[in-house]
């Protein structure tokens, strides 16, 4: 398990580290833009995120680089008594640390954020086809208790 990590949140200077990692995988590449300088939609939703205080955009570091990447949204909600949730997205790793700890230091930090903002739930949905990702939530005590839907607009 690596011991150097580094978990904070994303600056701008980060960004095309981060697109870098979304677009690292079959799905990535064929739905992420990667260019010099980042395209104006990232840009656009970087400064969207950096905006609201019930999102965070953080990254996993190492060495000085980022090697790992996700999203938390902070929501809050009235059932479950007004509950707020923690909502986890864009969960990715580099490929050179997968299955060696990195992920799951990077989601006990996570939950611990999630905690700290007094989320008494948090959720997460991924890809069907992302069946290893799915084992490794599954190993960290997420449950498939809920069906998720969605709509492309």
């Amino acid at each position: 398990m690596p011991d150097d990590l580094i978990f904070r949140p994303a600056t701008q200077a980060d960004l095309p580290a981060i697109i870098a990692l979304l677009a690292d995988d079959r799905l990535g590449r064929a739905r992420e833009v990667l260019s010099d300088p980042p395209d104006s939609r990232y840009v656009s939703a970087f400064a969207a995120i950096q905006a609201d205080a019930n999102q965070l955009l953080a990254v996993a570091e190492q060495n000085g680089q980022v090697v790992g990447t996700l999203q938390l949204s902070f929501i809050p909600g009235l059932s479950h008594t007004g509950a707020w949730r923690g909502q986890i997205e864009s969960v990715r790793i580099t490929s050179s640390l997968r299955g060696q700890g990195a992920g799951q230091q990077l989601f006990a930090w996570a939950l611990a954020q999630c905690k700290a903002r007094g989320c008494q739930v948090v959720q997460l949905t991924t890809d069907r086809s992302r069946e290893d990702a799915q084992r490794f939530y599954q190993r960290l005590g997420f449950v498939a208790s809920h069906l998720g839907m969605k709509i492309q607009l």
